[in-house]
Formats: structure tokens, C-alpha cells, sequence
């Protein structure tokens, strides 16, 4: 296996692109529209595909949802940082306008840990493991 990119659905993708820029960094590449796709009549204007490209390693795709049946199922994605500024750093920005589900705090695991659902509903779950 190459990587694992994990492709998220959200209501409004164009907002969701600039939030997950200014949360994570990251450029977005490859934003394709629906408008004028035979096989998406009726949806213009919906993103149905777009990157962030957060550093070589780390991509999330983006797409909007096109109806109320596309959902995630029960899924945090793990987001394994690289300091404790960074992991403070993100806990604060994505807890401003999402919900802690676990507030951010030392684990018995040798962690700092924290997992929050952001406003678009994505639950993400932050871990920098002490050396």
C-alpha cells in the first residue's frame, strides 16, 4: 500500500476547503466543479472533487455532499503531530467553531490527546506521543 488519503463529504466544500486551509495549511489543488458533467446535471456548482495538500505526505480530499444519504460512519481520523505547539495549536483552532469530545491532556498511553468533531461534523483525533 502506497497511503491512505481520506476522502471527505461536507455541506458547502468551497467553505470547507478555505477553513481546512487556514486550520492545517496546505494549498488546494485540483478543485473540479460539477457545472457542465452530463453525469452531474442538476448539481452545479457543487465541488465534486478537491485536494488540500498539506505537506508531501499529508493530503485530504474534499467533495460536496450531494445528498442527505452521504455520511461518515463513526470515523475519527488520527492526526499524529509533530510537537506540542503543534498539537495545541490545531486543538485550539479546530475547538473554536467544533465540539471536544476529549478535552486535550496527557495520556497514560505517553501522549498528549484530544479529539474534536469540527463545524463541518469531521471527528478528528489529535496524538503527540512523548519521546
Amino acid at each position: 500500500m502506497k497511503n491512505i488519503i481520506p476522502e471527505i463529504y461536507v455541506e458547502n466544500c468551497k467553505e470547507a476547503i478555505e477553513y481546512y486551509k487556514d486550520v492545517f495549511g496546505g494549498e488546494a489543488k485540483n478543485v473540479q466543479l460539477a457545472d457542465g458533467m452530463e453525469m452531474f446535471k442538476g448539481y452545479e456548482g457543487k465541488i465534486i472533487h478537491a485536494e488540500n495538500h498539506i505537506n508531501q505526505n499529508c493530503v485530504i480530499y474534499l467533495v460536496d455532499k450531494f445528498d442527505d444519504k452521504t455520511q461518515a460512519n463513526s470515523i475519527n481520523l488520527v492526526l499524529e503531530m509533530d510537537s506540542e505547539d503543534e498539537i495545541r495549536r490545531l486543538y485550539n483552532r479546530l475547538s473554536q467553531d467544533g465540539t471536544v469530545k476529549f478535552e486535550l491532556q496527557k495520556t497514560f498511553w505517553g501522549a498528549y490527546h484530544a479529539i474534536i468533531t469540527d463545524k463541518f461534523g469531521v471527528t478528528w483525533a489529535l496524538n503527540y506521543s512523548l519521546k
